[in-house]
């Protein structure tokens, strides 16, 4: 018996031929000689083929998989040999089988290729309410992060700190790459509550403290165009610390984005140069991050409804030292193995939040 078909299976299918159309139109665009030497245009074609290759791969193979259906079936009706026609049904059985897995694997394919082709974030943490406290566990967030990213051998960029006296940060920025690297970090956006004992308390009473963290895709510069025109450079002396020269050079840059008046203030290097080039990245990525916003803006309404905005204000996680238990509000997930978390050991966690968002969005094609 042929497992039918579903409305949503439907509605993949109908999308895989669309895509299948779209791939078919980039391979002649690649062999196009006008195209082939436009380096900048040729690379964005590469891309969108090398991500539409294996979804379209998995089609043609469903595909064809169809066709021998139709001829197994033919078998199975018209063959007067009863050997043959069992063997006739029995390939109609292993075709379903393998029908149905093809069709389950390029649908998870489909709802989650955006995220995975995403191979580099920008990562920003800061400490929210709670002082010295709050700084202490940015930094506690930044080593987790880090800690993590080094055991999936993504390469991790300082770009920015804000460091306090006792060891913490204000502010940190880093720059994480690596495969999948979005689609792991994707869910880190929002706000991070701690509940432990801090260091300076003398009375060992538990205090809340809270710290932000914003995860933002970083675009190649091809992948988004920001005119000249539309950002305003201001140059400045860098302030604080760092000896006489700090004073003296202009080596602060402020970049200011005058359509959505998003600002990237940067003067952690001496060098205005490299100044200059970390706050068009970062600027690259809000502009980017923003954008995306916009254009998906159903998505995410109905992404929101699902797993939270990912909004710095939202609290998405609860750390709780004393009981040595972290918490994931939005999926209700608890896992009583804190000192291994923030030692980096986040695989159950973002698992558990890809396999949820997977889900949802299979739910909502």
């Amino acid at each position: 018996m042929a497992v039918e078909l579903t409305a949503t299976d439907e509605k993949v299918l109908a999308k895989l031929a669309q895509l299948e159309e779209r791939f078919a139109e980039l391979e002649s665009q690649m062999i196009d000689p006008q195209i082939a030497g436009d380096p900048t245009r040729i690379v964005k074609i590469a891309k969108e083929h090398g991500r539409l290759g294996s979804l379209v791969g998995s089609f043609r193979k469903w595909k064809q998989l169809a066709q021998h259906r139709i001829e197994a079936q033919a078998m199975v009706a018209e063959e007067s040999d009863a050997e043959m026609r069992q063997m006739a049904a029995d390939e109609l059985t292993s075709i379903d089988q393998q029908s149905s897995k093809i069709l389950t694997e390029v649908k998870e394919l489909l709802v989650m290729s955006d995220d995975a082709v995403i191979g580099s974030v920008i990562v920003e943490i800061r400490a929210g309410t709670g002082g010295d406290e709050a700084a202490l566990f940015a930094r506690n967030l930044y080593e987790m992060y880090k800690r993590y990213a080094e055991k999936r051998r993504w390469k991790v960029e300082n770009i920015s700190f804000s460091p306090t006296e006792l060891g913490g940060f204000k502010e940190v920025i880093i720059g994480v790459k690596g495969n999948g690297v979005w689609q792991e970090l994707g869910y880190e956006g929002g706000g991070h509550r701690v509940q432990r004992v801090p260091e300076t308390e003398a009375q060992g009473r538990i205090h809340t403290s809270a710290a932000t963290v914003a995860v933002l895709p970083e675009p190649e510069e091809l992948d988004i165009e920001i005119k000249p025109d539309e950002v305003v450079e201001h140059v400045a002396r860098a302030s604080g610390p760092g000896g006489q020269s700090v004073n003296k050079l202009n080596s602060a840059i402020k970049l200011e984005h005058l359509p959505t008046g998003i600002t990237v203030s940067m003067q952690d290097e001496k060098s205005q140069h490299k100044n200059r080039a970390k706050a068009w990245r970062i600027l690259r990525s809000r502009i980017f991050d923003h954008f995306e916003k916009q254009k998906c803006a159903e998505r995410d309404a109905t992404r929101r409804d699902m797993i939270g905005s990912g909004d710095r204000s939202q609290r998405i996680r609860t750390y709780n030292f004393p009981q040595n238990r972290v918490t994931d509000h939005r999926i209700n997930l608890s896992l009583y193995s804190l000192d291994k978390v923030i030692m980096g050991e986040m695989d159950e966690l973002v698992a558990g939040m890809i396999e949820f968002d997977k889900q949802q969005r299979l739910e909502n094609l």
